[in-house]
């Protein structure tokens, strides 16, 4: 068996700096708003260092002179005025890339634009870019997109509209979705809003799915991008496993001629090389594509 590594891997640039941002406050009274990452051996790591995740800005904790880290996924003005109002100092880790969808959102429907949000609805970084533009619409898919375009068509057909997306979409999903909303609105403004390492990182595994017979994404449960990695290694009908840790990885794979190994965004190096380790003590020799 041979194993061949992702071209991308490791942490993005806004994981990385969430996390840089996080440790070096340890050592204080340090709080972060839901957790920092979706990966549960990075929150580990930072529990032990004494960093605590609040669930909500709505909370009894003494927040007076604490130091509360916004994550990296962001959150929403009246989030913010609520912590500040709490006494806590506050520490934007919000991505780069996130924080540029808030300002846009905010932007938008300022001028009177009908802004279409696109993501999954529960997700965080959707939650704060909503708190910008309260009145969007939220769309999971092509098929909500369409019947949110036809209604708002019904309504006010002429409707100045935009779309925005959550950075972790793949690039075919978005584009469905902008091509549902253009059958009633064809001047949407489309917003690329994906984030560029996560497309690179989804084409290096669609790519690696040509090389070999079975997949292994490493990465949090709780991850958008990965979840969206295991979704194209299954798409692409490969045998494919989702795992947080070496300990994870099944016997089943050593029957497989040659395994890739993907992983999340916000997937520590240390992990990857460590369940990489895991494989070839099933049988494999590590190569590069």
């Amino acid at each position: 068996m041979k194993v061949i590594r992702a071209v991308s891997l490791g942490y993005c640039m806004g994981v990385r700096r969430a996390v840089s941002i996080a440790e070096a406050e340890t050592g204080k009274k340090v709080y972060t708003i839901g957790p920092l990452i979706h990966n549960p051996r990075v929150l580990e790591d930072l529990r032990q260092r004494g960093i605590q995740a609040l669930e909500t800005a709505e909370t009894s904790a003494d927040l007076c002179e604490a130091v509360v880290i916004i994550r990296a996924h962001g959150v929403t003005p009246r989030q913010e005025r609520q912590l500040a109002e709490q006494g806590a100092r506050l520490v934007d880790a919000t991505c780069l890339r996130v924080k540029a969808s808030q300002m846009k959102a905010k932007a938008l429907a300022e001028s009177d634009h009908v802004v279409f949000l696109a993501g999954e609805k529960r997700h965080g970084e959707l939650i704060g870019i909503q708190g910008y533009a309260p009145d969007c619409l939220l769309v999971a898919d092509a098929g909500e997109a369409e019947a949110s375009a036809a209604a708002l068509h019904a309504s006010v057909p002429a409707s100045k509209t935009a779309l925005l997306g959550q950075t972790t979409l793949s690039a075919d999903e978005y584009g469905l979705i902008a091509q549902a909303i253009r059958r009633y609105f064809p001047d949407i403004e489309v917003i690329d809003t994906i984030c560029r390492a996560t497309r690179d990182r989804q084409n290096a595994l669609k790519e690696l799915c040509r090389l070999v017979d079975a997949i292994v994404v490493a990465g949090g449960r709780d991850s958008a991008n990965t979840q969206r990695l295991f979704a194209i290694a299954q798409a692409a009908g490969k045998a494919a496993w989702l795992v947080e840790s070496a300990a994870e990885l099944p016997d089943a794979l050593a029957a497989y001629p040659r395994v890739g190994l993907s992983a999340g965004a916000s997937t520590p190096d240390k992990v990857i090389d460590e369940i990489e380790e895991a494989l070839q003590q099933l049988g494999a020799a590590p190569s590069q594509p």
